[in-house]
């Protein structure tokens, strides 16, 4: 109601232009993404359609596009294993009836609010299932970008069929291979030309179409006298909307698609939620995250009664549709009604896409996955950190991508909730007769100096209160005019990487405000953390006070050193009597 009573024609154009732009990423990745999951192409676009229309309605965030994405496509291929993928029609079955499953799930998530233990769910984990699920997407499509017939069977491991294809299988088809490697070099390069004019980003419909046209007019897409073409063509995609459909439920199945939906289920919700919340960010705006979570299902049940591959939100397009503007999550809606549209009016001309040039971009979409600075900063932070990605990523690959998330899961809550202690922090001061203390109710704040005190385990559970406390100096700073900060790191203990970047971003954020930020009683393994991901490299030596073992000791030298720099700009009345130009004797803390 609120939506309807605010919205107004210049959001309406802001939420058609963004739609619009995202469609034409939609389809393309709706296909690819069908590819993936080892099921018919139209299942996916269908997703584009049921998925994010759904979603979009009962959805929190204005901007999150739903649908097929790769690194779920990967979940559903697994998930499906172990059903022969020569029979199709037990294959479509068992695709909706894992949706429905999906959907359940989220739902059932939500209504018990069991969305905050997701918070428990190590982003080491989902690193290492993202670099896990880009090497199987690459390896996976070989085979399509060679132009060769995949050998094996479903219950197959990966790796295995791969070889089995590469090594046994037919002879590489070079018109494949040159259209795949067209692909490729298109999307890169039309990719950079995007960024650098700022055109619209449809590089992956354009390198579809480009391609298309080549294999087109070579008669390589176009069937011979033996009614065969000379390269692979995506399948015929009917001219038709997705219909209801109820599928068939085999008992036998229920275990193994259990076991993938909540898999499933699990990652849907952190990569809705995680993409989210970074737009979120930047536009300030209170996600019910509880409420996005009962989109996602209401989204994949309904896909599951409707032949839709299972989905989720999906970081390019909820890019795309943030970048070109969108107000409302009406966007959603326009996106899902203009890849209805073209399904309707192009789906004969679909045939005519190479499948190698489909690979191609699987390809590419494999490259982007991993956030390779990120990986290297979350391997180097800690043991615990890199364990987790290198046991789910070795788990991914060698055994199947379900069973790496959920062993990713209780490995996180193993090692590390047992350690868990709800972060607290309270403000010190230094009150005139130079004794440094908790501030309590009526005491003044200090006009140059906030002084900080964390307590607790350092890890990503304790990353919201962390985030609060920063949030809360922050603007301390900003009202204040504060010049100066010192942040107590004494009794804060085994640091992830997860909070060692927040505090890195606060330092560096203050930083460039031009604050002061110290650093006090930093115990060795925080310290050990933070060179490990390269804080000596920026910040100043000076600005950490080890911890010693004269209790409180650091902390205020660190107190000292910053009255003096206020001293030395006239911000604050020098210490005068001769103990201050030596050993703390004069700073008390009051316990």
């Amino acid at each position: 109601m609120a939506l309807a009573l605010n919205y107004d024609l210049v959001k309406g154009r802001h939420d058609v232009i963004a739609g619009l732009t995202v469609a034409a990423i939609s389809f393309p990745q709706a296909m690819a993404y069908a590819l993936i999951a080892g099921v018919d192409p139209r299942f996916g676009v269908y997703s584009a359609i049921v998925v994010t229309i759904v979603a979009s309605i009962f959805g929190s965030s204005s901007h999150l596009i739903n649908g097929p994405t790769s690194a779920i496509s990967l979940l559903v291929f697994t998930a499906l294993a172990f059903i022969d993928s020569d029979n199709t029609a037990e294959l479509f079955e068992g695709l909706f009836l894992l949706a429905i499953l999906v959907g359940g799930f989220q739902i059932v998530i939500s209504l018990f609010k069991l969305g905050n233990l997701t918070r428990y769910i190590s982003e080491s984990v989902i690193i290492g299932f993202m670099a896990a699920a880009a090497f199987l997407l690459a390896v996976g499509q070989l085979g399509n970008a060679l132009g060769v017939r995949d050998k094996g069977n479903g219950h197959m491991q990966v790796l295995h069929r791969v070889w089995l294809t590469l090594a046994h299988g037919d002879h590489i088809n070079y018109r494949a291979l040159a259209l795949s490697a067209a692909a490729v070099s298109l999307a890169v390069v039309l990719r950079k030309l995007v960024q650098r004019y700022r055109w619209p980003q449809i590089e992956m419909l354009a390198v579809l179409i480009i391609t298309a046209v080549i294999a087109y007019y070579a008669g390589w897409s176009i069937p011979g006298a033996s009614g065969h073409t000379a390269v692979s063509v995506a399948a015929k995609i009917p001219r038709s909307l997705p219909t209801p459909h109820i599928p068939e439920v085999h008992t036998g199945w229920l275990p193994h698609l259990s076991t993938g939906g909540l898999a499933i289920a699990f990652v849907g919700i952190i990569e809705a939620l995680s993409i989210a919340k970074a737009i979120a960010y930047q536009t300030q705006q209170q996600i019910d995250y509880n409420r996005q979570i009962m989109a996602e299902g209401l989204a994949n049940l309904t896909g599951g009664f409707f032949q839709s591959l299972p989905g989720s939100g999906s970081l390019s397009r909820s890019a795309i549709n943030y970048q070109s503007g969108a107000a409302t999550r009406f966007s959603g809606i326009v996106s899902a009604a203009t890849v209805a549209a073209a399904l309707l009016l192009f789906a004969p001309l679909l045939r005519y896409v190479p499948q190698a040039a489909l690979a191609g971009l699987l390809l590419v979409t494999a490259a982007r996955l991993v956030d390779f600075k990120r990986l290297i900063y979350t391997l180097k932070a800690s043991r615990y950190d890199a364990g987790l990605v290198i046991v789910t990523a070795f788990t991914g690959v060698a055994i199947d991508l379900d069973k790496s998330v959920l062993l990713g899961v209780i490995l996180s809550i193993l090692l590390f909730v047992p350690r868990a202690a709800k972060l607290k922090a309270k403000e010190l001061i230094v009150t005139p007769e130079r004794v440094v203390r908790e501030r309590i109710p009526g005491d003044p704040p200090d006009p140059g100096i906030v002084i900080y005190d964390l307590e607790g385990e350092l890890f990503f559970g304790a990353a919201p209160e962390l985030d609060r406390y920063l949030l809360e100096i922050g603007q301390r700073i900003q009202a204040d005019g504060i010049k100066f900060v010192v942040l107590r790191l004494k009794r804060v203990r085994h640091p992830d990487v997860v909070c060692i970047e927040r505090i890195e971003h606060f330092l560096r954020e203050q930083t460039a405000r031009g604050v002061t930020v110290l650093l006090a009683g930093v115990r060795p393994d925080t310290l050990a953390v933070s060179n490990n991901v390269g804080f000596q490299k920026w910040f100043p030596a000076e600005h950490i006070f080890p911890e010693e073992d004269e209790e409180y000791s650091a902390t205020l030298k660190a107190v000292r050193y910053a009255h003096n720099r206020l001293a030395a700009l006239k911000l604050k009345a020098p210490f005068t009597a001769a103990p201050e130009l030596t050993e703390h004797t004069d700073l008390y803390y009051l316990v």
